[in-house]
């Protein structure tokens, strides 16, 4: 990933740290080490730096990611103004699709699911709010790739790659750049198990009266409920009327 100058090199270690307890479910010192190919004494100085701060915790000789990011993620979350408008339409898509209904934003260059609501038939999933994802692979992140200027897409590729999830994945450039032109006239997004199989997803971008957007709102299932009609015209009326909702009441209110 590129970087900028005057960096610290502590920083990112401990940061990679924190990610590697997560990737790792929690883990010993050792585990740490290997997985990140660092010295014990390091990561354990890390480590112990972390704990006392408040930001991991250890039990059992297994460290693990604390609350105190909850209490970051959830600061920040409460300070954007999309949030508290796409929630309440978000549970109001669950509730009429009976499915699962999820708003993201874009952040350094990935998808990040900010609130989700399941209806009566949602099945689980891996998402949650905090959630990251690469763009090229849900109709949520096609839909904000397909309202970003082109430079910002390359970057953005450039960045995270294309990498395969599925067998359907996009993984050519110019192929996905093809489907985000055609996301642009259409005004919302598909994904056909791109991301995991045997489920689809519909999105449809929120873009208030600046022109530029802020969030994607989706609706998911499985392939066994989230086809013909209901895949291609039900489901993105519903998306793009809460979108309208939403655009409506960041603009005006």
């Amino acid at each position: 990933m590129p970087t900028e100058g005057n960096t610290i090199t502590a920083t990112r270690t401990s940061l990679r740290i924190v990610e590697a307890l997560k990737r790792l479910d929690g883990a010993g010192v050792t585990a740490v080490a290997n997985d990140l190919d660092m010295t014990k004494s390091t990561v354990h100085n890390h480590l112990r730096t972390l704990k006392e701060e408040g930001y991991i915790t250890k039990e059992n000789n297994v460290y693990r990611v604390g609350l105190r990011f909850l209490e970051l993620g959830e600061y920040k979350r409460n300070r954007m103004d999309i949030y508290k408008k796409a929630r309440p339409e978000v549970t109001s898509l669950a509730e009429k699709t009976g499915e699962m209904a999820n708003a993201a934003v874009e952040e350094h260059g990935k998808g990040v699911y900010i609130t989700r609501a399941e209806g009566t038939e949602a099945v689980t999933v891996d998402t949650y709010a905090g959630k990251r994802v690469n763009l090229h692979c849900t109709a949520l992140g096609k839909t904000i790739l397909a309202e970003l200027p082109e430079q910002r897409v390359d970057d953005i590729i450039d960045t995270h790659g294309l990498p395969a999830r599925t067998e359907n994945t996009i993984t050519d450039r110019e192929g996905l750049k093809s489907e985000l032109a055609e996301i642009r006239k259409q005004g919302y997004a598909y994904d056909r198990e791109e991301r995991l199989s045997g489920l689809r997803c519909v999105a449809a971008p929120v873009v208030p009266e600046e022109g530029e957007i802020v969030a994607a709102l989706s609706v998911s299932g499985p392939t066994t409920r989230i086809k013909g009609d209901r895949f291609h015209n039900d489901i993105p009326e519903l998306l793009r009327s809460a979108a309208n909702v939403i655009e409506i009441n960041l603009t005006y209110s």
